[in-house]
């Protein structure tokens, strides 16, 4: 057998233990974030808990800050397949809705969902930006994606005529990416014990209120 066949057999398998390292160096390095905190957790800790040497951690991923910005991001989308929130077909069905009710309604299922899995990450992240520079770079990417996904969903509304009068529609992505915080989620279902189900439900009856020009509209 020539050696461009053997390349071509070992390659799929070189992938997937690559894709399977990466994946478990993350995982660990998402567990020690949440437990530990940013500045409470070391690079040499993740390697531990992954099962590799801190040099594997450096060139499979890099260092604290992009392990933390690659966790959030897999816990945004749900998985780490290489496809942008916007482009999930969740996201993709909820902005082609007919009614603009049912957009935010839609909208808050997601946001719970994301909110679940991000809760943890994204508490260490917000600690973390408070005294490291690289940390503060990284909340303030997370926070203009955030906002960014409010514009798409303001702008499905407005698109649909279903936008308040008296709000502007720079206003009213300033209100929709105030509740994409996940502060909301940590203190209602972490803190004070609200069930997921609760949670989506007050969040999309508030988001109608806020930005909708009829809120009870279906």
């Amino acid at each position: 057998m020539s050696d461009s066949v053997k390349r071509g057999y070992a390659s799929p398998l070189r992938t997937a233990q690559a894709q399977a390292t990466r994946r478990r160096i993350v995982g660990a390095a998402a567990d020690l974030f949440v437990a530990s905190g940013f500045a409470g957790t070391s690079v040499d800790a993740i390697a531990e808990a992954a099962g590799v040497s801190r040099k594997t951690v450096f060139a499979t991923v890099g260092g604290k800050t992009e392990l933390l910005g690659l966790a959030l991001d897999w816990a945004v989308a749900g998985d780490d397949a290489p496809v942008p929130l916007a482009a999930r077909p969740e996201v993709v069905a909820l902005l082609e809705l007919p009614h603009p009710g049912a957009v935010l309604d839609g909208w808050a299922a997601v946001l719970t969902d994301i909110d679940a899995r991000v809760d943890g990450l994204f508490a260490a992240l917000e600690c973390a930006a408070a005294s490291d520079e690289a940390a503060r770079a990284l909340f303030e990417q997370v926070s203009a994606q955030r906002r960014e996904g409010a514009r798409a969903i303001v702008g499905a509304v407005a698109g649909l005529g279903g936008l308040r009068a008296d709000l502007s529609r720079s206003e009213a992505i300033d209100v929709a990416a105030l509740f994409t915080e996940p502060v909301l989620h940590r203190r209602l279902v972490g803190a004070r014990g609200w069930s997921r189900r609760r949670f989506e439900r007050w969040l999309a009856s508030t988001l109608r209120r806020q930005l909708l020009s009829r809120p009870d509209s279906r």
